[in-house]
């Protein structure tokens, strides 16, 4: 058994997948089974195994004895992490190369395990659930684009419909076209008429996933100074992605804006997945791209959960998990979830069923930083919140946890604030004030400690005022501090509130 840190959660048991792409061929070991994955160890290779297949029908040999290679080091770097087991998939390039089974025996040889060689549809229906995971919930259609395929699959929550697997992955469309962009556009447009399931994506999200495409949305963040370099559930409008998309293929690859951030094995794919996208969007006529970070690997983890793990919130779930790793106590952490809960209750403020999943993970999230100087715990657990690797929250609900985490730390009327701000609806920004406001007044109260809140009562006063009512037995945490924080909350909602205890003195603070 491998010593972890206390950094780690400690009834994870890591496991390892290897993907075995036309393009590219990825090791990652994940911390364990989880409803939220998260990484422990992550490498890849771009061995182009489906370079030249149109032509030859053949893998790359240069590319096999390199993968070979590789494999072994993945296999010892899987067993070094601690990996309890290691799940290999294999996609295109190895189920339609003539040369493919020969490779698949001699990687089972290296890797010392059974490979699994995905069908079309498997590969599709993995890269649905991969969609699934991340997304709370997903309604549209998914598009998975390899080196050697597209699988494209209809997804309406928990329900896929029919994929499709199609001949456009970049380092095929490539060899089909000659290297020609108009060609290549002309092939794509042939084959997207045999995906009859875009047209009953009008008017909904198309879900990008794969290397290429994430590459792309990397370049239109540059371009349009996006404030949060987060790939998950990163939007681009139609409009945006068309003349986005236009440029890309037009101008030469290496002129375009952010290039440099993209490695220069995968930048002459860029063109040809720009086109694969063009024409979906033509065909399609979605209302927006998504770009989704989690694909087959992801969707095969997914596939192993229980039915109870399933339905898992993946957003409260990460932020329980760092709740438990970060903060003073999680115990605190979850009787805020409930006391928040009600105090909205108390003032009249409504949720959506969104608000009031984000209002329970800013919760679970409150006091991560607190082992920082006080005078960076704002902007820590900004820049934490922001940047982590949550899934079930689009950006805008991101911004709104990551300003939560500010505005408890550096004050609700705080102005120095971030690019990050201008994500965040203005109702998103109130509710960040008026939530913050709600923790800066009970961290008085509970010295971060549980066992305190389950005992404070709002209570309605006359004229529409409330009291925040101590039990006579916790007078003595009664005290101008609270009292002033009370004041505070009462600016950011307009109400007029009094610190109270039961029996006892009063203050009205508005």
């Amino acid at each position: 058994m491998i010593s972890t840190s206390q950094g780690r959660l400690q009834d994870r048991r890591p496991l390892s997948i290897i993907d075995i792409g036309s393009n590219s061929i990825r090791l990652v070991v994940y911390e364990g089974l989880a409803r939220s994955p998260t990484l422990l160890f992550n490498e890849k290779m771009l061995a182009g195994l489906g370079r030249g297949i149109v032509s030859t029908g053949k893998l790359d040999p240069e590319a096999v004895t390199r993968s070979m290679e590789e494999f072994r080091r993945f296999r010892a770097l899987s067993n070094q992490a601690g990996a309890e087991h290691m799940y290999v998939l294999a996609t295109a390039a190895a189920r339609e190369a003539v040369n493919g089974p020969d490779f698949i025996h001699r990687a089972e040889d290296v890797l010392k395990t059974e490979i699994r060689v995905l069908s079309g549809r498997q590969e599709a229906h993995y890269s649905a659930l991969g969609v699934i995971c991340g997304f709370h919930p997903a309604n549209g259609v998914a598009g998975d684009l390899g080196g050697g395929s597209l699988e494209l699959i209809d997804i309406n929550g928990e329900a896929i419909g029919d994929g499709i697997t199609l001949p456009l992955g970049g380092l095929r469309l490539q060899d089909m076209a000659k290297n020609s962009l108009a060609q290549a556009a002309k092939i794509v447009r042939e084959h997207l008429a045999r995906a009859k399931l875009l047209k009953g994506g009008q008017g909904r999200a198309f879900y990008a996933v794969g290397g290429t495409w994430r590459n792309l949305a990397r370049l239109h963040m540059e371009m349009t100074n996006y404030p949060l370099g987060v790939m998950h559930h990163y939007e681009i409008s139609a409009d945006s992605a068309q003349n986005f998309l236009k440029q890309v293929t037009k101008a030469e690859i290496e002129k375009v804006r952010g290039i440099e951030g993209v490695s220069k094995n995968r930048r002459s794919l860029l063109p040809y997945g720009a086109i694969v996208l063009q024409e979906i969007m033509a065909a399609m006529q979605p209302s927006k791209i998504v770009v989704s970070a989690l694909g087959v690997r992801e969707g095969f983890l997914y596939s192993l959960l229980d039915e109870a793990e399933k339905k898992a919130d993946p957003l409260i779930s990460a932020a329980e998990e760092l709740a438990r790793l970060r903060s003073r106590s999680v115990t605190h952490a979850h009787e805020l979830v409930e006391w928040t809960g009600k105090a909205f209750a108390a003032f009249g403020i409504d949720e959506t069923e969104d608000e009031a999943r984000y209002r329970q993970a800013a919760c679970l999230l409150a006091d991560i930083g607190w082992r920082a100087h006080p005078e960076y715990r704002g902007k820590q657990s900004l820049n934490i919140i922001a940047h982590a690797s949550f899934i079930g929250v689009d950006h805008p609900g991101r911004a709104f946890l990551a300003l939560v985490g500010l505005f408890r730390h550096e004050g609700v009327f705080n102005e120095a604030v971030p690019e990050i701000r201008g994500l965040a609806t203005p109702r998103y920004l109130e509710r960040a004030r008026v939530l913050a406001a709600m923790l800066r007044v009970v961290y008085l109260l509970t010295a971060a400690m549980p066992g305190v809140m389950p005992r404070l009562k709002w209570e309605p006063r006359p004229n529409g005022g409330l009291a925040l009512v101590l039990p006579a037995s916790l007078a003595d945490l009664y005290g101008e501090r609270p009292a002033g924080r009370l004041a505070q909350l009462a600016r950011v909602t307009g109400r007029r509130l009094v610190l109270a205890v039961e029996g006892g003195p009063s203050v009205s603070v508005k």
